[in-house]
């Protein structure tokens, strides 16, 4: 039997799945982020093995001995050659603790390091053709075709890109309150809106919460749902945001398929991230928009989670056959 392991790991939290061969899931553990570039490479170390520690403790109820033969770690920002090579010595100090409860069996093709939208493309679709549009507190897409070409649009983070997202979405909604309330936009209940659910009394107090709060892109990414809300009841100004992300969203996954799909191919186009659940009938929107102008593509929501891609690429390594990433 082998066994293999199945991380993702982001910026607020790491998830590991312990796997059979019979793609079972043995075993599952969760811990904070592993974003090395914002945590620190000792910190995002630690958080790996404590998820590692407690999907395998958990898998040994189910078996006596494990030893991993393939080891798949997609991480939020990995995307350049250093990258690489400092995770790689990441799971090389893993590989040698002495207090994990398993063994390894691990050859340097059975060790994926990726990004994490690859996994999450490989989780929501349950193979490594198609596309990820990862709509969250960030943005970013991501596809891959028959051939082995890929394609990403965004992940530039919260200043430099991640347009139709959570943070950006929250952020223009704020916006638009202000310059309603300023007078030189239409009246919006996105006004009472934020003043009832950050209880204020004046909408002129967000300066004090966003500027002397210390509030940071998560918590203001948490504020979408308002916006979205906002949309599904009607209101105009709200609804203009949202066609907005919808076309944003829909221009950077033209930009995918036109780069590596043929135009009339059929193509898996795999939708993650808190966005896609809102009210305001998002995800409809842009599926219609999209089928529109590419009528073969085929949009749906995760089948699984990204750790569970992460798992299956991690198997995948250890095929005769199939694509090695």
């Amino acid at each position: 039997m082998n066994y293999v392991l199945g991380i993702d790991g982001g910026g607020s939290k790491t998830l590991c799945i312990l796997m059979d061969d019979k793609y079972q899931v043995l075993g599952r553990g969760a811990a904070g982020a592993s974003n090395y570039q914002s945590i620190g490479v000792e910190a995002a170390r630690q958080s790996i093995y404590s998820a590692i520690q407690t999907a395998a403790n958990e898998a040994l109820k189910f078996t006596n001995t494990i030893e991993i033969s393939a080891f798949c770690l997609g991480l939020a920002g990995v995307g350049r050659s250093r990258d690489i090579e400092v995770v790689r010595s990441m799971v090389q100090e893993l590989q040698n603790s002495q207090f994990l409860p398993i063994t390894w069996d691990l050859q340097p093709a059975n060790i994926i390091i990726c990004h994490d939208a690859l996994i999450a493309l490989v989780g929501g679709i349950g193979h490594d053709v198609g596309i990820v549009v990862a709509a969250g507190t960030g943005s970013i897409i991501f596809g891959r075709n028959q051939q082995g070409d890929t394609k990403r649009v965004g992940g530039w983070g919260y200043i430099l890109g991640d347009e139709g997202s959570a943070y950006k979405i929250a952020v223009a909604g704020m916006q638009a309150a202000l310059k309603s309330y300023d007078g030189w936009e239409i009246s919006t209940s996105l006004i009472s809106d934020f003043q009832q659910h950050l209880g204020l009394q004046n909408i002129a107090e967000l300066i004090e919460v966003i500027y002397q709060r210390g509030w940071g892109v998560k918590e203001i990414a948490s504020l979408a749902q308002i916006v979205d809300l906002a949309a599904a009841s009607g209101d105009t100004l709200a609804n203009n945001i949202i066609d907005d992300v919808v076309q944003e969203l829909v221009k950077a996954t033209s930009t995918v398929i036109n780069a590596i799909f043929s135009p009339n191919s059929v193509c898996e186009i795999v939708t993650t991230g808190s966005v896609w659940r809102g009210e305001s009938k998002i995800h409809k929107r842009f599926t219609k928009a999209i089928v529109n102008q590419f009528p073969r593509v085929k949009v749906s929501f995760p089948c699984d989670e990204p750790a569970y891609g992460a798992g299956l690429l991690a198997l995948q390594s250890l095929s005769t056959t199939g694509l090695r990433f």
